[in-house]
């Protein structure tokens, strides 16, 4: 199989980032790739499933970087796994000497559990030493990063010519019994819910994927291709106060109590790694009105909104991270776009300015909520799926039923768009009852 017989399998088979903005994983495919990392950090505080995934599918997941190292022609593989996930490691380091036919090098690489590791650009940098340049790619420095969960869809679509239909989800924070479940794509977040029991609080909101980036959601709205996790809070909790906070109030809070203490930027992950962000300029500039200079405004461009600013960093309790998504989000919807920079240095100060995971649950409040999840490999049922046609980074894909239609799981429903697209599968057998520009729907029958 070389290069291009890969991608098109891979975009047949609607396989894209499981986590993120769910970048079509055909599009990193390329024989400039030196160095794969295979990414098992989790990143965010609560969230389970990759440990888990690449502890009891640690063989097949092998076997799936192992093709796709030896199609590209890679020199090395990295697993970057978090050295408290014990069992894990274990069980990739004993498959690994038990392989007598790997394509490459193949290595385990243990970090640290500080927050944002797991974030792609702090990732490579750890594993490998490589600096992502502000606002460039990792393939720039010749490394792609998959995770855990998009090997093991890569893994089905290789040797089994499955396509992705399901999706590896954590149910956590106010349940009966945090548990890590695989459901249909399409699958409600109520229905995800109930598989982890009672919810254990009278006014719970969904917090979908991790405290410090998720976002809330419906429980009407159905899980995608990158739902990692469902987090179940009282709507008075504090995470939730301070996350639904008014971008006006925040800027007026800004203008009169952000002191300057740059503690912000100290502690900014991306700054640490040499690129231009600096929250504290940022906040006196927009927190004044200050047009003077544009470069605090343009490099909001660069911020990968990890929160550790307003969620960790600040003693005020401000909102640099949430005010800069606004700017940026201005920015470009202006049609501007990031300048070109070039890294500087990584800061020395760097290694002690990492966020411990554990400090930053209680700084959450959501340390309570760090229980096992164990995970059922079982496929759940569902009655009904709602599948939207945009689950990734690129173009929506095409529908291709239509109402009353019948048609078996696994079946392409909507075709790649051209472009940057996948193909969309059906995950439960049943009947087409609505096609929108957004969605399909599938009953069973």
């Amino acid at each position: 199989m070389d290069v291009e017989e890969l991608k098109k399998l891979f975009r047949e088979n609607g396989i894209v980032g499981a986590g993120g903005a769910g970048f079509p994983t055909y599009g990193k495919l390329t024989d400039k790739i030196q160095v794969i990392v295979v990414n098992c950090a989790e990143c965010e505080p609560l969230l389970k499933l990759h440990r888990q995934l690449l502890r009891d599918y640690a063989e097949v997941i092998i076997k799936a970087v192992a093709t796709i190292a030896n199609t590209v022609g890679a020199d090395e593989v990295v697993f970057a796994i978090k050295g408290e996930y014990e069992s894990t490691v274990e069980a990739v380091e004993y498959h690994l000497s038990e392989a007598t036919d790997l394509p490459c090098k193949m290595r385990v690489h243990k970090l640290i559990s500080s927050y944002p590791m797991g974030d792609e650009v702090v990732t490579i940098y750890e594993a490998t030493g490589r600096q992502v340049r502000p606002g460039g790619l990792p393939i720039e420095q010749g490394v792609a990063v998959f995770n855990v969960e998009t090997l093991y869809n890569a893994y089905k679509a290789i040797f089994l010519g499955e396509p992705t239909s399901s999706k590896y989800v954590s149910v956590v924070g106010e349940v009966e019994n945090p548990v890590t479940v695989k459901v249909p794509i399409g699958m409600s977040i109520k229905d995800v819910v109930a598989l982890a029991g009672s919810v254990t609080c009278k006014n719970p909101v969904y917090l979908i994927g991790g405290p410090m980036m998720g976002s809330f959601s419906s429980e009407l709205a159905p899980v995608t291709k990158t739902t990692n996790a469902i987090i179940v809070l009282d709507k008075n909790h504090s995470l939730v106060q301070k996350k639904n906070q008014n971008f006006k109030v925040s800027l007026a809070r800004a203008a009169s109590a952000c002191c300057q203490c740059q503690t912000c930027t100290d502690l900014c992950p991306r700054h640490n790694l040499g690129h231009p962000i600096e929250p504290h300029l940022f906040m006196r500039f927009a927190a004044n009105k200050d047009f003077q200079s544009v470069e605090p405004f343009l490099n909001t461009m660069f911020c990968s909104s990890c929160g550790v600013c307003e969620l960790y960093s600040c003693p005020q309790g401000l909102q640099p991270r949430s005010m800069m998504a606004a700017y940026k989000a201005g920015l470009r919807k202006a049609g501007v776009k990031a300048p070109e920079v070039i890294a500087k240095e990584v800061l020395p100060s760097r290694e002690y300015r990492k966020v411990p995971e554990n400090r930053l649950e209680m700084r959450l409040g959501v340390h309570k909520y760090n229980k096992p999840a164990p995970i059922d490999n079982t496929l759940q049922y569902a009655d009904k799926v709602r599948i939207k046609l945009s689950q990734h980074i690129g173009a929506p894909a095409i529908p291709i039923v239509a109402v009353g239609d019948y048609v078996k799981a696994d079946t392409v429903i909507a075709k790649a768009a051209d472009g940057l697209s996948v193909n969309i599968h059906s995950s439960i057998e049943g009947e087409i009852t609505e096609v929108t520009e957004n969605y399909i729907t599938i009953n069973k029958r």
